[in-house]
């Protein structure tokens, strides 16, 4: 039994004072502090929870002008080449190629002051982890790297079934990297990295005509991956490779993976909806598959915390009307179809979904019919997670080049998506390779207009 001893004044009625009752959290209980103690009870807490993220992110960084903050009264050289259309919230408008998510917008938020990107470089590492860096370059980041939300609501949460990975990314290889970057487990090791379904994959998840001895066979090689990985890497980096073994054995020896991505048992009328676009990658970024929407409705129903998918190569630096009208009606489509379904499913506020890219484009449009990058300001959609949708937030001046109001930090948003999930991102720290405890994020606060 714990005694702690101390002054007889301001006593509760068990006989111990305040003063004591305080020093209890400095003492620790069991070898663990009390904000250790409170962060475990919370960890519980969430891994009987349902709450998820499904995040899109649009390669090569979507222009706002041609998407949610159209510019009409800006010179001919500036303002948006599509005309806007009516949504279903009063004074909301929105590009004439996204007619679904116009009539869904009562059930989205549109950002129109994003901010954050460090430069005009291309990379999904500020969508992915809401810090300043690279997935490229991880020179001032902690060794191993900042970790992605995937990997971060895989060590918080980790997954609803044993047999479903808690962090999914849909993203196939691209030729430029970050377009085929799904978030990166960073200093939280590999086994919190995403499970890439990508290639082959998906037939190893299929037990059909599996012997015993098959089986041995894959737990044998699983057995010396594991030990590779061991003698590969002393450093920490691997922290979590048990978890990831017992995790891949589950996944190998259940059906329910391999159900979740069947969507022969999806309603016809439901694949429609969601429709298929286009599986081939545009250049070297991401493809246009819409079926990976509905994927991601699937895995996170399944259990899964966290899914990313990569939409498309926005970056139009020619051609600019030929590249949205090839990527615009595609991406209206799916994410439109994966809102109402989440809304009709009863998981919408469960689920929260954002979708950007890492910049917006320059107000003026170039002499090849393009706009190039523009890293001061950008845009965003997001839906579910119980928010205050229906509404715009922050503005750009009459350009759209500089932010008029309510600038938004993208560590604003990341904020909120934790504060969904049921994670106080400005209390909860994780342990980098060498111990060292960070926060989720640093001094951004949850978005009050959404929560």
């Amino acid at each position: 039994m714990l005694s702690v001893a101390g002054s007889n004044s301001s006593r509760f009625c068990d006989g111990r004072s305040r003063r004591d009752f305080l020093k209890i959290g400095g003492l620790g209980m069991g070898g663990m502090a009390l904000p250790q103690l409170l962060q475990a009870e919370q960890n519980v807490g969430l891994r009987n929870s349902k709450k998820a993220i499904i995040m899109v992110y649009m390669a090569g960084a979507p222009s706002h002008q041609e998407t949610f903050d159209l510019k009409m009264d800006a010179p001919s050289d500036v303002r948006s080449q599509f005309s806007p259309i009516k949504t279903n919230v009063s004074g909301i408008e929105i590009c004439e190629l996204m007619p679904n998510l116009a009539q869904t917008m009562d059930k989205c938020a549109v950002i129109r002051s994003l901010y954050g990107a460090p430069n005009g470089s291309h990379d999904s590492f500020m969508c992915y982890t809401g810090k300043v860096g690279s997935s490229l370059n991880l020179a001032g980041q902690p060794a191993g790297g900042w970790p992605s939300i995937g990997a971060v609501t895989s060590k918080l949460m980790g997954s609803r079934d044993p047999a479903i990975p808690s962090f999914v990314g849909l993203a196939p290889k691209a030729r430029h990297p970050p377009y085929g970057n799904s978030g990166k487990p960073g200093f939280l090791g590999f086994g919190n990295g995403p499970f890439k379904p990508s290639g082959p994959t998906e037939k190893e998840m299929r037990l059909e005509n599996l012997t015993l001895g098959r089986l041995n066979e894959r737990q044998g090689l699983l057995n010396s991956f594991d030990q590779f990985r061991r003698e590969a890497d002393n450093s920490g980096a691997m922290e979590g490779l048990d978890e990831f073994h017992d995790q891949a054995f589950g996944m190998l020896t259940s059906s329910k993976l391999a159900q979740a991505f069947d969507l022969s048992k999806e309603d016809p009328k439901t694949r429609a909806r969601y429709g298929k676009g286009d599986p081939a990658q545009v250049g070297d970024g991401a493809p246009r598959n819409l079926e990976h929407f509905l994927l991601a409705r699937r895995l996170v129903e399944a259990g899964a915390r966290c899914v990313t998918l990569n939409f498309g190569r926005w970056d139009f630096h020619s051609k600019h009307r030929e590249g949205m009208i090839s990527h615009a009606p595609m991406f209206d489509q799916g994410l439109a179809a994966l809102i109402n379904d989440l809304h009709e499913r009863g998981m919408a506020d469960d689920v929260t979904v954002v979708a950007w890219g890492e910049f917006g484009r320059t107000p003026k449009i170039n002499k090849d019919g393009g706009r190039d990058h523009w890293p001061r300001v950008g845009t965003a959609l997001l839906a579910g997670g119980g928010m205050n949708t229906g509404q715009v937030i922050g503005a750009t001046d009459r350009l759209g080049g500089e932010i008029a109001d309510r600038p938004v930090h993208f560590g604003e948003v990341f904020a909120t998506m934790y504060q969904n999930l049921g994670i106080n991102a400005n209390t909860t720290t994780i342990e980098d390779l060498g111990g060292r405890p960070h926060f989720l994020v640093d001094q951004y606060r949850p978005m009050k207009e959404l929560v």
